[in-house]
């Protein structure tokens, strides 16, 4: 990458107190650009089109370097890459796709965005960053790249990731503990995901890991306290639990979160960050139902079935 983003976040990652302003700032500026379709893209555009930040740049200052054919360019764009993105069931991608194209293409060039997507298919990150570098002569650093791409996941919760924000469900209960796992949180008693200015990381406990959820505005981009209790339902034994990602799993004391393929995801005190385990870990003994989140009908027909009496033959003679 060969944009002043990379010197930004060098910046960033180098020197606390600038790191802590700009973080501060960036906030406030994802807040303000709510209706916009690409919000992360514009917010990581901006940062591309600045030099290195003095510490009273303002929310005014950041956006006044775009007009309005720009702007309406990046929602475009943005959105499209989306779209696109979407229809190939590759919406964890869809943010990395953002960032690469605003922070590495010519604003005016004619990009065909049903051929960029199709790269976005290789799940290797070093031969993705090699074939786009290939294909459309860039000199994208992987390393660079890594580095920005991890420091936006720590900044921000993408909603691209969740196939329904409207509600509260077991998909996206599933999507948000992994992606604490992935954005790397921190275990901190009293978090449920909210950013820490001090540790400039966003952190949880085990239960705010699941409340988090509950409780985060999707649209206000901000965190309620309308829930402050996890409700649950123990369900049986770890021998008869489906395989439903947002399924919990707990332990008396800890609650994990299952994904797929095996995985949970839970916060501990004994780790620093968020975890991933088996979901064969001898630490787990049931596994539960959260009140509150919707599960697919087919699961509370299992159940049923789990706890109907069991039919037992008459005595002979009867």
């Amino acid at each position: 990458m060969k944009t002043a983003i990379i010197k930004i976040l060098i910046q960033l990652l180098t020197d606390e107190k600038t790191r802590h302003a700009i973080l501060i700032t960036i906030a406030s500026v994802v807040v303000g650009l709510l209706g916009m379709l690409a919000m992360p893209v514009v917010v990581i555009y901006t940062m591309g089109q600045m030099d290195p930040p003095a510490l009273t740049i303002s929310e005014e200052e950041m956006l006044s370097g775009l007009d309005a054919d720009r702007l309406a360019a990046m929602e475009s764009g943005g959105q499209e890459i989306a779209n696109q993105l979407l229809s190939r069931g590759l919406r964890h991608q869809i943010m990395k796709a953002q960032l690469i194209y605003l922070s590495c293409f010519d604003e005016n060039i004619a990009l065909d965005f049903s051929e960029y997507a199709g790269y976005f298919s290789i799940g290797d990150d070093a031969m993705l960053i090699g074939c786009l570098n290939s294909v459309y002569g860039l000199e994208i650093d992987y390393d660079e790249f890594e580095r920005t791409y991890l420091f936006m996941k720590h900044l921000m919760i993408d909603s691209n990731l969740f196939t329904n924000t409207g509600t509260r469900n077991a998909a996206d209960l599933s999507a948000w503990c992994r992606n604490a796992y992935e954005a790397e949180w921190l275990y901190a008693l009293g978090g449920h995901g909210d950013m820490d200015d001090e540790l400039q990381r966003r952190t949880t406990d085990n239960v705010g890991l699941i409340l988090g959820y509950f409780n985060y505005d999707f649209n206000g981009k901000a965190f309620g306290s309308g829930i402050d209790t996890l409700l649950y339902t123990e369900q049986g034994g770890m021998d008869t639990m489906p395989d439903v990602p947002g399924i919990g799993v707990y332990n008396g004391a800890e609650f994990g979160v299952y994904g797929s393929n095996g995985e949970v995801f839970f916060a501990s005190a004994d780790g620093r960050l968020v975890q991933k385990t088996s979901v064969s870990d001898a630490r787990w003994t049931c596994w539960v139902t959260f009140v509150g989140i919707e599960y697919p009908q087919n699961l509370w027909e299992y159940i049923d079935e789990l706890h109907a009496p069991e039919e037992t033959e008459p005595e002979q003679g009867e």
